[in-house]
């Protein structure tokens, strides 16, 4: 497949951090670790990675804003571009030896995510994507699941944990999906869940109380796979508002409905 320069600097980004992570992951019992807060871990391989695609990313556009996870927002001389980053998604599964974590980087352009990279070098899988050109994992082309009613479905979730979320408000929403649905799985990174409902693993996800840097790459993958990704009620501001529901045209509408279904009152 042929990449522009700014998705070959994004790969390459991707890339050089992951190698990194590798690296670590292979000694992650000797990993020097400090409380980000409760229940979400920061580790010293999340840092470095960071700096490691900061610089990438910087060196080649030194002009363009720079959001990520670990660090301070720089603001871009440029002002219609920003790198949004999370070097380390699935940061608590990294810790405890779970291969299920990435690095996530997006290119927004004047409030719009234009290319996405997710990258799992636990399994050297590499998705990308760039408006109007496609989604590709590994240079093969990704299209969304077909699937058009819930019942046959395999669902993605978020769930939230020790001091994020409200969680009698979620259990509502699974129990509502659990009722429509084959199967529900929580892996415990967004930015693969998302991949993966671009490559038609999952045919549906959805989780609130997310930040920008966990979301924006994966949206765009999958609508350049033919998908759908937006907030609860259809609206487009989910970088903001950190809600993601997302599937083909019917599984992300009949989704929508099935977790905005009112609480019961008995």
């Amino acid at each position: 497949m042929a990449r522009s320069a700014l998705l070959n600097v994004m790969v390459q980004a991707a890339l050089k951090a992951g190698k990194s992570l590798a690296r670590d992951f292979g000694e992650v019992q000797n990993l020097q670790v400090s409380v980000k807060g409760p229940g979400d871990y920061v580790s010293q391989a999340d840092r470095k990675a960071e700096k490691i695609i900061r610089d990438e990313l910087l060196k080649a556009r030194p002009t363009y804003g720079f959001l990520g996870e670990e660090s301070e927002e720089i603001k871009g001389t440029d002002g219609a571009h920003r790198w949004i980053v999370d070097p380390l998604d699935g940061t608590t599964n990294f810790l405890h030896g779970i291969p299920q974590f990435a690095v996530s980087i997006a290119l927004e352009r004047n409030g719009e995510v234009v290319a996405g990279v997710v990258f799992n070098p636990a399994t050297d899988e590499l998705y990308t994507a760039e408006r109007g050109s496609g989604a590709f994992m590994n240079d093969r082309r990704l299209r969304v699941a077909a699937r058009k009613v819930l019942s046959d479905c395999v669902i993605g979730c978020g769930m939230p944990h020790l001091g994020r979320g409200n969680h009698g408000k979620f259990l509502v929403e699974l129990r509502h999906v659990m009722g429509e649905v084959s199967g529900v799985r929580r892996l415990g990174a967004a930015a693969l869940d998302l991949a993966y409902v671009a490559a038609g693993r999952f045919d549906g996800f959805w989780e609130n109380n997310l930040s920008a840097w966990d979301i924006a790459a994966g949206m765009i993958l999958i609508r350049e796979a033919g998908g759908f990704a937006s907030e609860w009620d259809g609206g487009a501001n989910s970088l903001e508002s950190g809600e993601i529901v997302a599937g083909n045209e019917h599984i992300h509408k009949a989704l929508m409905e099935v977790i905005k279904r009112p609480i019961p009152t008995k």
